[in-house]
């Protein structure tokens, strides 16, 4: 097999179909299939089947597969499309890919790169301008991000377990563990050690990679979104409920037994809910009702 053009996280130009002309970002690339899911190019509307928060069931959009023969790169330093070369590196030990018009080098775009580089460069003044921090030191972080699912029908079904672990794998880009009970309960029929969930851990670049897909990707679609509570857990900590795994891109629709939740849980090193909210709101959470918000927060350190 021929080695493909593009790359996940690759800019590309929509050279035909009903997108044509448009930009966006390779979230995917399906080797074997020869196609690619790029960020909101060609979006298709799905129906899901019926669950606890829709009991007629839902249709959520979502990102659909398109040829990679409909796609070009676009070239760094022009901004048009362009055909992709390789050539070796300056230092001689490996390939890499130019664009063919410029003969400028592509380089994947990290999205890790550009929250780091907000976070020093916006967020943190403006997280010290407004709380009047003494020391760069005080200024809140985002240490690490937990997901994690709780699986009560795997007690029946031990082959949900691998399902849940497979599809959060693929969501966070590593890979994530089972977690069990720690004693026996008779009326569950659960024992000690029963699996009984799974999360994962991310911190670092897959933790800002992650936060980058949810706020910019998966969030969005969901049905009639008008934004996300604000309720923290008086630490500066946030916990997010996701009702459907659909919602993010890696997930095929089509192949899904199951409808699954997840809880997010955003740790920080903020002192204080208010400092944790203006934190995570920086970084893009969209949050609703932010002035009723603010002022309770606010009133509450009177």
């Amino acid at each position: 097999m021929s080695k493909l053009h593009i790359k996940k996280g690759d800019t590309v130009y929509v050279n035909s179909g009903e997108d044509k002309g448009k930009t966006g970002r390779v979230l995917k690339v399906l080797v074997k299939e020869g196609r690619a899911l790029v960020e909101g190019i060609n979006m298709v509307s799905k129906s899901t089947k019926p669950n606890a928060k829709n009991p007629q069931g839902g249709i959520v959009k979502q990102e659909a597969a398109i040829h990679i023969s409909n796609l070009n790169v676009v070239d760094p330093k022009t901004g048009k499309p362009t055909r992709v070369g390789r050539r070796e590196s300056s230092d001689g030990r490996t390939f890499v890919r130019y664009a063919k018009k410029s003969g400028e080098e592509i380089k994947i775009m990290s999205n890790t790169a550009s929250l780091k580089k907000e976070y020093a460069e916006r967020i943190a003044p403006a997280l010290k301008n407004q709380f009047q921090y003494s020391s760069t030191m005080q200024i809140p972080v985002l240490k690490k991000i937990v997901i994690n699912q709780g699986l009560g029908m795997a007690v029946a079904d031990k082959k949900i377990i691998e399902v849940a672990i497979n599809e959060l794998t693929a969501i966070t880009g590593q890979k994530a563990v089972a977690t069990v009970s720690r004693k026996d309960i008779a009326n569950f029929k659960l024992r000690k050690k029963m699996p009984i969930g799974v999360m994962v851990t991310l911190r670092r670049e897959r933790m800002y990679e992650f936060l980058e897909k949810l706020v910019r990707v998966a969030l969005p679609r969901i049905r009639d979104f008008k934004g996300i509570e604000s309720k923290f857990d008086g630490r500066g900590n946030y916990t997010l409920g996701i009702q459907e795994q659909i919602i993010f891109p890696e997930i095929n629709i089509d192949s899904i037994t199951k409808i699954l939740g997840m809880n997010i849980t955003f740790v920080t090193s903020a002192p204080t809910d208010e400092e944790g909210y203006a934190l995570l709101k920086e970084f893009g959470l969209p949050f609703k009702k932010l002035k009723k918000r603010i002022n309770i927060l606010w009133q509450k350190n009177q």
